[in-house]
């Protein structure tokens, strides 16, 4: 069974791609209903409620734990890596695949949490690849709590976006770095409304890098009947038809 942690309902975006991309495996996707939002929590607090998900998936048996969230991946995952002896993958903002497909050159708008925006890894990553300084970087932590009333298309997400896309003159940009997987639900909204950017985000890459991992380790299986449950905060929950939901967007 592989472990599937998010503060909410944004990884069930990653979590319909790693059921694509692993279509025999069973998954136990955790929520941390009871704690999010993260975009404003301290390290500390993230790190807690991180490091509780990863015991129980553990204790629950899962041969690979996956962080579908990018903020506590920048908080936590060299942390996680280095205490616990399983494989844990995780997703950060896909900077690099809009670089590998920026060829006019265009700016690169990256969009995620605030924690994850101010995060050393995070920081680290654009340095890496951002020679000529074409990133700008804008928090959208508005887009967690509409994901999570499930407001995906509504009046009020429009009129956050479009102030927030006013900051830049968008004419310069080509793709936008959706940094979180809640942004994810609003890919659609984005390219109706601000036609010229072109949203990207981690959730194919980090499947494809859990199933090589797996495949490296053989710890891939061929489950006739593979399950998925779901877990909020260190507790099974009995009514999965929300999650369900969420992963048919």
């Amino acid at each position: 069974m592989i472990g599937v942690f998010d503060s909410g309902i944004g990884g069930l975006t990653l979590l319909k791609e790693m059921m694509y991309t692993l279509p025999h495996e069973n998954f136990l996707y955790y929520a941390d209903t009871e704690n999010v939002p993260y975009s404003y929590k301290s390290t500390e607090q993230i790190k807690e409620y991180v490091e509780k998900a990863v015991v129980f998936l553990r204790n629950e048996g899962c041969k690979s734990i996956v962080l579908a969230c990018n903020t506590a991946t920048n908080v936590t995952i060299e942390y996680l890596r280095e205490k616990y002896d399983l494989p844990i993958i995780a997703i950060q903002p896909a900077v690099k695949v809009a670089f590998d497909n920026n060829t006019e050159n265009k700016r690169i708008l990256a969009c995620a949490t605030p924690v994850t925006l101010k995060a050393d890894r995070f920081e680290n990553l654009i340095n890496s690849l951002d020679i000529d300084h074409l990133v700008d970087r804008l928090p959208l932590p508005g887009l967690v709590e509409f994901a999570e009333n499930e407001e995906f298309e509504s009046p009020e997400v429009l009129k956050y976006l479009k102030k927030e896309f006013s900051k830049f003159n968008l004419e310069n940009y080509k793709y936008v770095v959706l940094g979180c997987t809640h942004f994810t639900y609003f890919e659609k909204l984005i390219q109706e409304n601000f036609p010229n950017l072109q949203p990207v985000d981690g959730n194919e890459g980090t499947a494809r890098h859990l199933k090589n991992t797996l495949s490296s380790l053989n710890l891939l299986i061929s489950t006739v009947k593979p399950t998925i449950r779901f877990a909020e905060s260190g507790r099974y929950i009995k009514d999965e038809a929300r999650f369900w939901r969420y992963l048919g967007r």
